[in-house]
């Protein structure tokens, strides 16, 4: 081992880690080692990290479908620079601008100044963003496209409904179905109405005073992160053959025989890191079709307060963590 390789196995670097579940006051900040590029890895110093929902309900279960426990560092959203390169990587060079989710459903540690993942997890930073809007990005905007476009297919003129347009994934899932030529139907609070109607939302209904079911019908698709009684509800918006895409697992409530019976088809989907998602993700960016909302953002050391804000439920597109100036 060379002198350069001992400094680099020796160096620290700040992290937000947790040594037990709980509520968000168990988010530390320590000081850890930096870790390294291995094969076929990047390392990337990480300007911002996004906040996802998948982020406390780990925190607060001390685990994840991966089964991994603590102590361990949160976050799958990444947007930084290459500051190293693994043996065998030629997409990038020290230097590069790039964004991903490495690892999902792993953790990628994405809390801390540094992240070491697989190359082909990240893609070029889009152009015309910063680090606060692009970590914004990876996990709600490849959901939304892995449902729209892989799974359902969406074409010009079908009728897709949106559950919570106005969050994380909703506000992008909203554009990505505009961009693919639907008619694109969210439930939200009215106070969010105006702004997923400059997103390209065609109708929109206020959960709070209407129910959806009673008003909307022959959807083709729709998508669903609340789960629980509005499986039911929103099976009967859609018409026979239509594509109810559930981004949460399906339980022991899931009404599986009204959905037979309806004719529909219906599934649980879990996003998936995905290169070319981002990459086409990065084309609507930068054509202006596709604008993240980034609702709050807070320095790495308030990470309790980010999850704090985002478990009330009513944040606004996403929350960032700012991590390196």
């Amino acid at each position: 081992m060379t002198l350069a390789d001992t400094d680099r196995a020796l160096a620290t670097m700040r992290a937000v880690s947790q040594d037990r579940p709980g509520a968000p006051d168990v988010l530390k900040v320590i000081e850890t080692t930096r870790p390294q590029p291995g094969w076929g890895e990047i390392l990337v110093r990480v300007h911002a990290a996004g906040v996802n929902p998948a982020d406390w309900k780990t925190r607060e279960r001390g685990a994840f479908p991966i089964g991994a426990k603590p102590p361990f560092i949160l976050g799958f959203d990444v947007s930084g620079v290459v500051e190293e390169i693994g043996e065998g990587v030629t997409l990038f060079r020290p230097g590069d601008k790039v964004f991903g989710m490495p690892r999902f459903p792993h953790l990628a540690g994405a809390y801390a100044e540094y992240v070491a993942a697989p190359a082909r997890h990240f893609a070029p930073h889009p152009q015309g963003v910063d680090h606060v809007q692009a970590a914004a990005l990876p996990l709600a905007s490849l959901t939304a496209w892995q449902a729209l476009v892989d799974t359902a297919r969406v074409r010009p003129g079908q009728r897709v409904l949106i559950h919570a347009a106005a969050g994380g994934v909703g506000h992008l899932a909203v554009q990505i179905a505009k961009a693919r030529g639907a008619h694109v139907i969210g439930t939200a609070g009215a106070a969010k109405h105006d702004l997923l109607r400059s997103l390209g939302a065609d109708e929109l209904i206020d959960y709070r005073t209407r129910d959806f079911a009673e008003v909307v019908r022959d959807v083709d698709v729709v998508i669903d992160s609340i789960a629980g009684p509005y499986w039911a509800r929103s099976l009967r918006t859609l018409r026979p053959g239509g594509t109810l895409i559930s981004l949460l697992p399906l339980d022991d409530t899931f009404p599986h025989e009204e959905a037979e019976a309806a004719g529909v088809r219906t599934m649980f989907m879990l996003v998936e890191p995905d290169q070319a998602g981002l990459r086409e993700i990065s084309a609507l960016v930068e054509d202006g079709r596709l604008r993240v909302i980034a609702d709050a953002v807070f320095p790495l050391e308030e990470a309790a307060a980010a999850h704090t804000l985002g478990e009330t439920g009513h944040s606004t597109g996403k929350i960032v963590l700012t991590v390196t100036p």
